[in-house]
């Protein structure tokens, strides 16, 4: 964990890598001066953590009318958890992807370029021009957008993944507006898929593996045994049903969800396409 904010070229010459304590950045410019692009990002990342830790006491509590921050990553984390206010989640949900859509938003703001991504641990925010197109080939199946579609941002979250969920899904990748909407949506998705009280399902209060957490005593998933295609079903049904409302509210444009080898999607266009 770098004490100072690092910046390098990758060795493909085309990507930049900036580390600084737990977030690590890899973006890359197409299109465009990637050397100016480059540098605006390293500026920009310099303050970026230490603005962050300043907010970190309010940002591990839920969000309320009275909620303030300053920080301008911590007002993207806080705006993207408002909508879920009668769920149990915090702005630390959407902190990967905030940071991403922070440092994407600092080179647009100066440059042009035809597709730019800010890839923060697999959490993106990207820019499309016309005619180009991400693929994001997730573990839970493949998301593709296009420069026409409004999303910008995606998330992937899971039990197995670095942070913890309260669920069983083994990924959840989802597409939104921003990488910080599509973050928080990825998380209570996660969550969604589960089978409560199953006995092959480990859990432990999220303290107990980070005394920190802001999940405080809620268990969260630490070991999946066994479950029959039944269950996977029922499991997976519970995060789509989730993940298709979140659709029609336009709080995310698309979601693909895996358990045990078995996919189910929905889109703010079909809602559930069948199972793969």
């Amino acid at each position: 964990m770098s004490a100072e904010p690092q910046a390098h070229i990758l060795p493909d010459g085309r990507r930049l890598h900036l580390n600084h304590g737990p977030i690590d950045l890899i973006i890359e410019v197409t299109g465009g001066d990637a050397t100016a692009c480059y540098a605006t990002a390293t500026a920009r990342f310099q303050t970026l953590l230490s603005g962050l830790v300043a907010e970190l006491p309010v940002l591990r509590r839920p969000v309320d009318a009275g909620t303030r921050v300053t920080d301008p990553v911590a007002r993207r984390m806080v705006q993207a958890v408002r909508p879920y206010e009668d769920t149990f989640v915090t702005p630390m949900a959407a902190v990967a992807g905030a940071v991403a859509d922070e440092i994407l938003a600092a080179v647009l703001a100066e440059h042009h370029a035809d597709k730019i991504y800010v890839n923060n641990g697999g959490d993106v925010a990207f820019h499309l021009e016309t005619g180009h197109q991400v693929t994001a080939e997730g573990p839970a199946g493949p998301i593709h957008i296009t420069a026409g579609d409004s999303a910008r941002g995606l998330a992937t979250s899971g039990w197995r993944g670095r942070s913890h969920s309260l669920g069983i899904a083994d990924a959840v990748t989802v597409a939104a507006t921003t990488a910080a909407a599509a973050d928080v949506a990825a998380t209570l998705i996660a969550n969604a898929v589960d089978l409560p009280g199953h006995p092959a399902i480990r859990r432990v209060p999220a303290r107990a593996l980070s005394p920190d957490s802001d999940l405080g005593d809620r268990l969260v998933t630490t070991d999946v045994g066994a479950l029959d295609a039944a269950e996977i079903v029922a499991a997976l049904a519970r995060g789509q049903a989730l993940a298709n409302s979140l659709c029609q509210r336009g709080l995310i444009d698309q979601a693909v969800l895996g358990l045990a080898g078995r996919t189910v999607h929905a889109t703010h266009t079909q809602g559930a396409i069948p199972n793969v």
